[in-house]
Order: C-alpha cells, then structure tokens, then sequence
C-alpha cells in the first residue's frame, strides 16, 4: 500500500485499534523509566508509594508476617494505577507515532538535478543539498527538498503531504511559489531554490510534531501541574504526620493503608490523564490536517478573542462573479451584454469570465467566429484596468470606473446621471462597477459581485456565541467591506488594508489584553502571522508566511481557523471537565477509607461509614481499586474531548459543575460500594 493510502487509514483509526493498543501496553511499561516518571509529580509519588508497598510485601514475605493477600492486592493496584496512567499518554501519542512511521517510509532517498554556476546540471542524493542550492524538476520527478519556485509553472501532486487527491498548481513570484520535498510534478518543468538542510525540512518536522519530541507543555498546564504537586505534597505531609496520631491513639497503620489513603487523596485521575489531554488536542489538529508547532499553540487558539479574517477565499469565494447589466438611456440591455462580451473575451482574469457567462446564460450569446472580421483584441493589464476589442469600426472596452471614465472625458462625454445612481447603487451594496463605453460613449454598467460562502453568517454567530469577536480584513473600499461583512454577518471590518495595518490591529487588540488568530499565506503576512498568538498559515502559500505563523494548515482552507479554534476550545474544557472531576471523586473516597482507618479507636468515626462497607480491608482495597479503573475508564474521553457547545462563561460552568462535579462526587460512591460487595463475594479479603 503507498504512502498516501496508509496516512488515510491513520487519520481513520478507532481508539481500539489492535495495532495502537499493542503499542500503547508496551510504552506504558517503558514509561515506568524513573526519569519519566518524574516529569508528572502526581504519577510519580504513586510509583514511590507502589515501590515502598513492593519492599514491605519483600520484607513480610522473608519475615512470614502476616496480612501477606491483603498487601499484595494493594501493591499491584497501585502498579496498575501507574500503568493505566502511563497507558493514557501512550494511547493518545499511538495516532501520531503511527503517521510519523509512515511518513518516515515515504521520506525515501531521492536524485537532485542541481544547477551548477556555469549552468550546467549534475545530479546529486537529495541529502546532499544545501540552502540556497537551485534544482531543476522535471514532470515525473520527485521534489528532493522544501524550497520556493523561482522559474516556471507545474502542477503538483502534494496528496502525500495534505491527504488530497486533487493536484495544485505551483509558480514562481506571487502567493504560491512554496513547494514541499517528497512531493511530486505532474507537468511541466520549473526551477526550485530549497530553503532547507537536510533534517530541517517540512516532512522532518511532521514527525517530529506528530511524535511529540517537540510538544511542550503550555503555561496553564504547567500551573495546573504546580497545583497538582502543591496539592500532592500537603496531602504527603498529612498523611506522614497521621502515623503518630494514630499511634497514641491505639490504631497504628500499616504501610499498605498509608500509602493508599495518600494515593486516594491524591488528584490521581487528573495527574494521570493531563498529558493524555494536551497530546490528544494536537492529535486532533493533525486529524484535520493542521500541524501545530507547539502544544502552546493549540491551547492559545483555544483562549483566542478576536478572529481575524481575509474576506476573499475566506468569507466569500474568493472571486468575484458578474451578476448584472444595467444599460445607460438609450442603450437596449442586450446590446449592453453583447457589447460587454466582446470586451470581456480577451479578459483572462476570473471576472472577465464570468461577464462572458453571463452574457451567455442571460442572451444565449454563444462563441462567434470573429477571424473573417479583422477583430483586435486588447488584454486585460494591471495598467490600464481595461479589456476590449476593436471590431468593424467599433471600438469596445470594459475596465474599472475611473479608468473608463478617464477614456470617456477624453472623447467629451460623461457618465449619465442615472448611471452614476446605479454604480453608486452597486458600491452601496457591496458589489463593483464596472463601465463598458463604445467609441467614448458609456452603454452602461456590470455588477461584479463577492458571493459570501454558505453558511458562513450562522458560523460566525456560532462563534459570537463561544465568546468570539470576528473582523474581516478587506483590499476593497469601505463602502464595499461593510456590505459584505454585514451581509456575511461579522462583528467588525478593517477596509483598504495594508500589511503594516494588519499588525497595527493586532497589537491594539492585544495591548487590551485579547488572543488574536488569524490566517494568511502570503510574504505580505508574515509580520502579522508572527504577531498573532494564534498564526495560521497555509500550506499553499509562501515559506516566509509558513514559518512566521505556529500552526500550518495542509489543506489550505482559510475558514479552518474556525475548527483551530473549536478544537482549542475543546481541548481547555475537556481539562477543565476532568479535573474537576478528579477533585470531586477524592471526596467520596474519605467516606471510604477515614472510617476504615480509625472506626476500631474511635466507634464515633462508623457514622461516616455511609456507604457501609464490609470490613476495613475491603473499603481500602475497593477505593484503590476503584482509584486505578476510573483512569482507564476515562481515557476515551480524555482521548475524545467533552464535546463543546457554544455557551458563555457563566452557563459552561454551571454546565461543568453540574455533571463534572455532582458526578466526580456520585460516582465513587457508587463505584466503591459495587467493588466492596464484589470483593466480599469473591472472599479475596
């Protein structure tokens, strides 16, 4: 199976897939490895416990004293619970460990045609090249590096990279001179200048991302683990300082019990599954072709207060459509559209052919043969913002308002009154005249219209809803820009743009304190991709916007933005979820264990006994117990995520405090009594 198929079954696997669980048991193992245990406090004190647990059942064992079934029991829950913990990390890193060993395999060895300086083409192993090497690839061939295009045109099959079957189209200058080592031309012949070394380029740093031998833990996780661990050590110290109350009161305890008390007490649940969470969040990036280039990123996008996005390709099409005619007095609207035609067939850009269509669809005016008329056509230029044709004395042409009405004043005329109310009608409603004139005389107008994306207005509602203020940033007149964001529906518009007033908005917004995201893939974006806190660039677009932005979007689809940031948003909830969950749980397990340590030097303590376990052994050994399954029950949602819904601050709390936190306290109540009557069944203590 190549490559590309095998990436596709990757991304499509189920958390019980055989391959990924094998591995998973194996890893969990590994991470027993003291120098990665210590990098989770939480986890690591429970190995301690379960270590210390291990040498007293030795001693006992050596010593023949008693209580030998009961301390075995302990000590192999609290491995399990290390193992399931461990088990959790190893699970959530199985996706991307699998993609990285395929992409490893398709980072196949491959022959470079490199330019020498006398212009002449020697042909070297790709891992010979260098940054600034110029290679010449030819249809068929393989791309030996990342690189920019510096000459020619090429279409390139990049699906061994984005996952998509569908070939792009790379050309030097512009937008989209970026191309990636391991992808292949399909056409053509162009001039690539690599911009990599060897082991630095886009493919290395997939899997190194996707194995995780880069991710670094964000700073709210980081004050979560301090929590952890602040936790942790007062419950260490309370537990310590227990032996010699429970000396002088008559009821020593054993280390079996000590150690488990501090293991319940402990937020386990959460010490165990935090690491789980943040890999799994940058999983899901890659799920959905996004690479994060840090775990900071994910959890950023997931804070994100201002979106900022590119009007054209993002909320409308991205190129805009004739819609319209409207003829000057006196001229038929059919001759408008013929009229209109005829200039617009030399137009090559996505308008031009669209006023073709239209005229087509409008008044069924089809191709004509124009050879036997001595026909001259004029092209469409950045210049002159004008098309046209001279045919049998007529002299046509169609551009931009100003440029038509320059040509018109210089043959006497003007722009009628009626027809300045109809441009200024389009304009207003977000659309672009355009004038086509006849020999100096203006026949009339054609709307060129931005279409905005379905279903866009209920997106950006949805995100209204999460909290999120959206600004779209336009090239177009603000006349225009307001119409369109008030017809695509968002908060806010920066009209006439420039790079330089990119970054001035993102930093207002975040001198008041707000996340900025944004998208980009253009040179042209690369300050304000660096600015952002959340930088999305796309894959498409050039090496400079890729590696100004931390996150790249594969599939280059500039509203994946909006998914970015759900997924932060997901990943942020799903701790906050579970780690109220935890902390509630550590409460019923008092209920469990304080009773069971203390009920024989002091009766009074059994009224806290509300579960009515059995004996003091089997409510001991059930909290424990249930302390290490409830990790394991819990991995496929913290490997999931809470599902998010777009509700405000107040209502997602009350939401989270509701199942998260009424259920952390239920469920070990009922969880605990289920083993208790199990163990007594069974007779195991």
């Amino acid at each position: 199976m190549d490559p590309v198929a095998q990436i596709g079954q990757i991304r499509k696997k189920s958390l019980a897939d055989s391959a990924i669980l094998s591995r998973a048991v194996v890893d969990s193992f590994r991470k027993l490895n003291p120098r990665t245990m210590v990098k989770n406090p939480v986890m690591f004190v429970v190995g301690v416990g379960a270590a210390l647990t291990t040498i007293q059942l030795g001693w006992n064992v050596l010593h023949h004293a008693g209580g030998f079934s009961f301390g075995l029991q302990i000590t192999l829950w609290l491995w399990f619970t290390v193992l399931f913990a461990n088990f959790a990390e190893a699970m959530a890193e199985g996706r991307g460990k699998a993609q990285a060993d395929t992409l490893r395999k398709s980072r196949a060895e491959t022959e470079a045609h490199r330019l020498r300086t006398d212009g002449s083409v020697e042909v070297v192993a790709s891992s010979k090249l260098r940054s600034g090497d110029i290679v010449v690839v030819s249809a068929g061939d393989f791309i030996p590096g990342d690189g920019e295009v510096i000459e020619g045109v090429a279409s390139v099959d990049e699906s061994a990279i984005t996952g998509e079957s569908a070939p792009v189209i790379r050309e030097s200058g512009g937008d989209r001179s970026a191309v990636t080592g391991g992808t292949r031309v399909l056409s053509d012949e162009i001039k690539v200048r690599i911009t990599s070394n060897p082991g630095e380029t886009f493919l290395d740093r997939m899997i190194k991302l996707v194995e995780g031998a880069s991710r670094q833990k964000t700073p709210n996780e980081i004050a979560l683990n301090i929590l952890l661990a602040g936790l942790t050590i007062i419950f260490l110290l309370a537990v310590v300082t227990l032996q010699p109350f429970a000396i002088y009161s008559g009821a020593p305890q054993s280390i079996f019990v000590l150690v488990s008390l501090l293991v319940c007490l402990i937020p386990t649940t959460i010490g165990g599954l935090l690491s789980a969470i943040g890999i799994a969040g940058m999983d899901r990036m890659i799920q959905r072709n996004v690479i994060a280039m840090s775990g900071r990123a994910v959890e950023a996008s997931g804070d994100v207060d201002v979106l900022l996005l590119d009007k054209t390709g993002t909320i409308t099409l991205g190129n805009r459509a004739a819609t319209q005619f409207f003829p000057a007095p006196g001229v038929e609207e059919a001759y408008l559209a013929d009229a209109a035609q005829l200039s617009s067939l030399a137009d090559e850009t996505p308008e031009g052919r669209s006023i073709v269509v239209l005229a087509k669809e409008r008044y069924h005016l089809r191709g004509r043969d124009l050879s036997t008329h001595a026909a001259t056509f004029i092209p469409f230029s950045a210049q002159t913002r004008m098309s046209g044709v001279d045919l049998d004395g007529r002299s046509i042409r169609k551009g931009a308002l100003e440029a038509i009405s320059r040509l018109t004043s210089n043959h006497g005329n003007g722009i009628p009154a009626e027809l300045q109310v109809c441009v200024r009608e389009i304009s207003n409603a977000g659309g672009t005249p355009l004038l086509v004139a006849e020999s100096g005389r203006v026949l009339g107008a054609i709307a060129l219209t931005d279409i905005v994306k379905g279903g866009m207005k209920e997106r950006f509602d949805h995100l209204r809803a999460m909290g999120i203020r959206t600004m779209m940033i336009t090239g177009d007149n603000p006349l225009t820009a307001a119409a369109i964001a008030r017809q695509a529906g968002v908060d806010d518009f920066l009209a006439e743009a420039k790079p330089e007033d990119k970054m001035a908005l993102i930093k207002r917004e975040q001198a008041k304190g707000k996340l900025v995201a944004m998208t980009g893939d253009g040179t042209n974006d690369a300050p304000a991709l660096a600015q952002a806190d959340v930088g999305v660039a796309m894959n498409t677009g050039t090496q400079a916007a890729k590696e100004a932005g931390n996150m790249v979007d594969l599939d280059s689809n500039p509203t994946k933005l909006i998914e970015i940031v759900e997924i932060g948003k997901q990943l942020l909830i799903t701790r906050g979820a579970l780690t109220t969950f935890s902390v509630a749980n550590d409460v019923a397990k008092y209920f469990a264990i304080i009773p069971a340590m203390f009920a024989g030097a002091f009766p009074v303590l059994d009224v806290l006994n509300v579960m009515h376990l059995h004996t003091p052994e089997s409510a001991i050994l059930s909290a424990v117990i249930f302390n290490a399954l409830i990790i394991i029950a819990l991995i496929p949602l913290a490997l999931r995520g809470v599902r998010y819904r777009p509700l405000g601050a107040a209502a997602l709390l009350q939401r989270n405090l509701l199942i998260y936190g009424v259920g952390g306290i239920i469920a070990p109540f009922i969880g605990i009594k289920f083993i208790d009557v199990f163990l007594t069944y069974l007779r195991v203590v």
